[in-house]
């Protein structure tokens, strides 16, 4: 039976319009229209998440870091056992999951990133066979929050959900807590990069001491789990002796972290280890993340970071020997308009690259630089900072609008030829 005759005649014509009004932003070249779509759909009827996410194997991906990327890789593992809905652009709030649902209506299996904020009800309308849970650090305090207060509420969704399997990062102590009481639990080493959010235990304010990768809290039995899975330099490491040669096309330890949750959730929907890790090594980019565009004379290698762990991460990744370096901030409101963040990052390794601060908040960043000992000069315009750089390569590091408006810019470059 075709999933769309489950949906009520409320729901289809909220499809309909969903569909109309994405045509129309497509047509005025306002992007893909997907955003627009689910606004207007979820107007129409509030219930359609619900309709749309019923009878489907679902696992939702969440985090404060990876989230995009993991959901990448999991879609990616999971279409080895057939057709996947999954967002294509990171979109991880209502409107985005339920276009994502509605663009893929007969698919059986579902693979979405949500945002921390928004897992409780939409676990509670898809009702996910697994839920990943990635990490959790410092983000936008003027939209998130406390981050024990996130811990708090994942916690419960998790209590609520008690069939679910966890996927969780057992090297996080905040997500370690999510999950330390659920039935059905899959620890994965991950990694760990940034522990400046983690000093004491979630669940008594003891402190929280390491010994090498172990921690442990000084006031409880609460300590990190044994894991499942785990990886070094060259393998995903499993269950029942598995082991998988893991090779990624994407950078950094934290991708490789990524991947490995990424297989295990696959793994707990029934596909097989070696399948899992070969479709997850095939990602090379992210909705534009870590992508090497041509811009003149300048070979661009774009990097997105939103907050502080994010950022120390995104800056490991940064080639030395690069020709130039523009770092783009913006604090507009998806970004998070308070920076003091910039702060908490360590932007002091850079020498002998030409860096350049750029973004709407570029005079924020260069103020930071300038405390951080880095020579740098200060130009607002990303695209402008890319061409004063020598010709060569580009590394370039931008939070959330920026990214995205140095994208769009690209591409209306390349369009006037």
């Amino acid at each position: 039976m075709s999933r769309s005759t489950g949906i009520t005649t409320r729901g289809k014509l909220a499809l309909r319009a969903a569909a109309a009004a994405s045509w129309a932003s497509q047509k005025a070249g306002r992007g893909k229209g997907s955003m627009i779509g689910g606004l207007i759909a979820l107007k129409i009827d509030p219930s359609l998440m619900t309709q749309l996410g019923r009878d489907r194997r679902t696992v939702v991906v969440t985090g404060t870091n990876g989230k995009s990327t993991t959901t990448r890789m999991t879609a990616a593992a999971l279409a080895t056992l057939g057709d996947v809905a999954t967002q294509a652009d990171g979109a991880n709030m209502d409107a985005g999951i339920v276009a994502a649902l509605s663009s893929h209506i007969e698919a059986p299996v579902a693979a979405l990133e949500v945002d921390e904020l928004h897992v409780p009800h939409v676990s509670d309308a898809v009702n996910p066979e697994a839920i990943v849970l990635l990490n959790l650090t410092r983000d936008q305090l003027d939209r998130v929050g406390e981050i024990n207060m996130i811990e708090r509420k994942l916690r419960a969704c998790v209590a609520a959900h008690p069939d679910a399997v966890i996927i969780a990062n057992c090297d996080d102590v905040l997500v370690t807590s999510v999950a330390y009481d659920a039935k059905n639990v899959v620890w994965v080493a991950a990694g760990s990069g940034w522990v400046g959010d983690a000093t004491s235990c979630p669940r008594t304010g003891e402190p929280i001491v390491w010994e090498g990768t172990h921690w442990r809290s000084t006031g409880s039995d609460f300590a990190r789990p044994e894991p499942d899975w785990w990886l070094d330099d060259d393998n995903l490491y499993g269950p029942d002796g598995q082991v998988t040669p893991m090779s990624l096309a994407l950078p950094g330890t934290a991708n490789r972290g990524n991947a490995a949750q990424a297989v295990a959730a696959a793994v707990v929907m029934g596909a097989r280890a070696e399948d899992a890790v070969a479709a997850a090594s095939t990602v090379r980019d992210v909705a534009g993340r870590y992508s090497t565009v041509q811009v003149g004379p300048h070979s661009v290698h774009m990097l997105l970071a939103k907050n502080p762990a994010g950022w120390q991460e995104a800056l490991s990744m940064i080639d030395p020997t690069v020709d130039g370096l523009v770092i783009a901030v913006n604090g507009q409101v998806p970004d998070g308009e308070d920076l003091s963040w910039l702060w908490d990052v360590r932007f002091e390794h850079f020498e002998g690259v030409k860096v350049i601060a750029a973004g709407e908040r570029g005079t924020d960043l260069a103020v930071r630089l300038t405390y951080a000992g880095v020579d740098h000069t200060l130009e607002r315009n990303p695209l402008r900072a890319i061409a004063s750089c020598p010709p060569g390569r580009v590394e370039v590091l931008a939070n959330y609008t920026a990214f995205r408006d140095l994208n769009t810019a690209i591409a209306k470059e390349a369009h006037n030829g």
